[in-house]
């Protein structure tokens, strides 16, 4: 079984690092100017929103694919360091 122990802290250190940048999410609105650094995301050319009478649309299609490529380069560049 030590395999799944492995799984097992790897996953809870995946859910340590979401739940620290939340935190930091939440942060960045209480001090002043770093708010307004993270505004732009979400809403860049490419994400579609539609707005009618009783409903709205969004879909961030530009930001998924910038979030998709930093995490990619993010995690291979993790993979390099550890793999030496």
């Amino acid at each position: 079984m030590p395999e799944w122990t492995a799984l097992g802290k790897f996953l809870i250190g995946i859910g340590v690092g979401i739940v620290l940048l939340g935190v930091l999410l939440l942060a960045a609105d209480r001090v002043p100017g770093l708010g307004s650094a993270f505004s732009w995301l979400g809403k860049l050319p490419g994400d579609l929103s539609f707005k009618r009478d009783n409903v709205s649309f969004y879909f961030p299609v530009a930001t998924g694919l910038l979030l998709s490529i930093v995490l990619s380069l993010l995690f291979y560049v993790l993979g390099w360091l550890f793999r030496r």
